[in-house]
């Protein structure tokens, strides 16, 4: 989603960027890096060996609060809230009535009556008035837009950031807490999480907008951080398999077509102690064979759907981008490509995009039509770059 160059807005470090060297371009309403001098490919490939900071604080960040936040907020998702404990974190959906996905989100359990979201920029204005519409009167919704957010990924993010807050490095994926962190002229006070959408270790760290400036100086100081524009975000997450808002999941897409049933626990699936209750839960349990909680593209469960989102490795060496159509070998269109590049770590061109379910299975050819030629493309599993999450 984009804006005219009037009424873009700017993240509180855009200064930064511009004196970095950045371009900037117009992203989900906001003007943003996209790269900086050293270029994508580099970027891309330090994240992977060092760490890299990125600057996502054009994402929507809020606070539920109440006694009955965690009820209230599993009515909207068909994940389980209620018994994820406190210093733990989740992936959630948000779904519409047709069991379509609204925007995917990350939720964290502060304490037993405060729940702290990031949802994605794009979607921040709508689904913050959706929560508040759907569940205000049952807990506090309140938006933080005075908050930045940065994610520091790599397999060093944790020898820099714990240089500076010391005690970061005893977190594990998907937890996190409150940290003071040394700037060297002022110690500053973040909520941060392990974790991050590179498929890499490292954090998210939420920081008043007023204490990000010094936060990424002291960050890009560490001899193991650069500073990393979007496009490196988008390979990095498309080579660990996350799917993006806006290409490859949207309000049209159930979680099993789109390959997120995983992340519909077991209680809330057909048998289970708190089954349904989420909005489209008739339509998208009925995809569902069965409550045993087996997950996997070729397991007994969830495949009663038309389409399914897929890992795609094109056979020859031309990239493959999003929109380009999906042909069957027969030449019948059967889908689009929904993400697409040449993956810089796997030097190949990769994709994800959504195939009828019989040509799901791993080891299928399908052929993606570029500049009116077919590309052969074989289907494979995701990730295409193993994930290294720090799991203790």
């Amino acid at each position: 989603m984009s804006a005219s160059p009037e009424t873009l807005l700017n993240v509180p470090l855009n200064d930064l960027h511009v004196a970095l060297g950045a371009r900037m371009v117009p992203f989900a309403g906001y003007s943003m890096p996209v790269q900086y001098p050293a270029g994508l490919m580099a970027e891309h490939k330090h994240t992977r060996t060092a760490a890299g900071l990125f600057d996502v604080s054009h994402m929507g960040q809020l606070r539920l609060v109440g006694p009955d936040a965690a009820a209230a907020l599993e009515s909207l998702l068909p994940v389980d809230v209620i018994d994820l404990p406190v210093g733990k974190q989740r992936y959630g959906l948000l779904l519409n009535d047709e069991g379509g996905i609204m925007d995917d989100l990350m939720f964290f359990r502060q304490a037993l009556d405060e729940i702290f979201i990031i949802v994605n920029g794009a979607c921040k204005v709508a689904d913050m008035a959706h929560i508040q519409a759907q569940i205000g009167t049952r807990c506090q919704v309140i938006p933080m837009p005075e908050f930045a957010l940065l994610a520091l990924q790599g397999p060093q993010a944790v020898t820099a950031l714990s240089r500076l807050a010391p005690g970061v490095e005893k977190l594990v994926f998907m937890t996190g807490g409150h940290f003071t962190v040394s700037t060297g002229s002022q110690d500053v006070d973040v909520f941060l999480t392990r974790s991050g959408y590179t498929g890499e270790d490292g954090f998210e760290i939420s920081v008043h907008a007023s204490d990000a400036l010094a936060l990424a100086k002291a960050l890009l100081a560490q001899p193991e951080v650069k500073p990393i524009g979007l496009g490196a975000r988008n390979s990095l997450r498309l080579e660990a398999g996350l799917p993006l808002y806006g290409n490859d999941l949207d309000a049209t897409t159930t979680p099993v077509e789109a390959g997120l049933a995983w992340a519909i626990q077991k209680v809330r699936r057909t048998g289970g102690a708190r089954a349904g209750g989420f909005p489209g839960a008739t339509k998208i349990l009925a995809t569902c064979a069965d409550a045993t909680g087996a997950i996997g593209q070729d397991s007994g469960f969830c495949q009663k759907v038309l389409r399914k989102r897929v890992g795609l490795i094109a056979l020859e060496r031309i990239p493959v981008r999003e929109h380009t159509e999906l042909q069957d070998q027969s030449g019948a269109r059967i889908g689009d490509v929904t993400s697409g590049l040449l993956g810089p770590t796997i030097d190949q061109p990769i994709a994800m995009g959504y195939v009828p379910t019989q040509l799901s299975a791993v080891g299928t050819v399908v052929n993606a039509i570029v500049r009116g030629k077919p590309v052969r493309m074989e289907v494979v599993a995701m990730p295409f770059v193993p994930t290294n999450y720090f799991r203790g």
